[in-house]
């Protein structure tokens, strides 16, 4: 597909983090199942409830704009994915396997965060204010999750693990 304009780039864009969220929401509840320190499955459980709010942002942004959201599939969070599907499958300790389910959820935060922020900013490049405030809030929650995952990695999991 050529591209030739922002607005275009920033769709397509918009359809990859469309089909990201997606794809998140159906693996999370497996993250959040496997997770064995409450804090953690407590927040998967909440970042699903987040996720939900984050595609219908993205859906009234697309009829907003009068575009279809599907068509594009994201390749990265497929492969984000399949790592941590892969980590699951690890034969370790309980301690461990949180400590890993961390870490595959901020590789995936921060996949999100990058896209958020790019697209955001084209937004506001091309003057499409309300467009760019419904992608900040999604750009806040995911650095808000983010934030937490560290938290709750170098206040415990993290130590617990490296004591198992």
């Amino acid at each position: 597909m050529q591209m030739e304009s922002l607005q275009e780039l920033l769709v397509h864009d918009l359809r990859d983090l469309y089909s990201a969220e997606n794809q998140l929401l159906k693996a999370m509840p497996k993250m959040a199942k496997k997770a064995t320190n409450p804090d953690l499955k407590k927040a998967f459980e909440t970042h699903m409830r987040e996720t939900e709010g984050q595609v219908q942002r993205l859906q009234k942004i697309f009829e907003k704009l009068g575009k279809k959201p599907t068509g594009k599939k994201c390749a990265a969070m497929e492969g984000l994915i399949e790592e941590g599907k892969e980590a699951m499958g690890e034969d370790m300790d309980e301690e461990t396997m949180d400590a890993a389910l961390i870490a595959v959820a901020q590789k995936i935060e921060h996949y999100e965060i990058a896209g958020y922020g790019t697209t955001r900013t084209w937004a506001q490049q091309i003057g499409d204010d309300q467009t760019a405030r419904l992608l900040q809030q999604t750009l806040d929650e995911e650095g808000k999750t983010d934030k937490l995952l560290t938290e709750l990695a170098e206040s415990t999991i993290n130590v617990e693990a490296a004591q198992a």
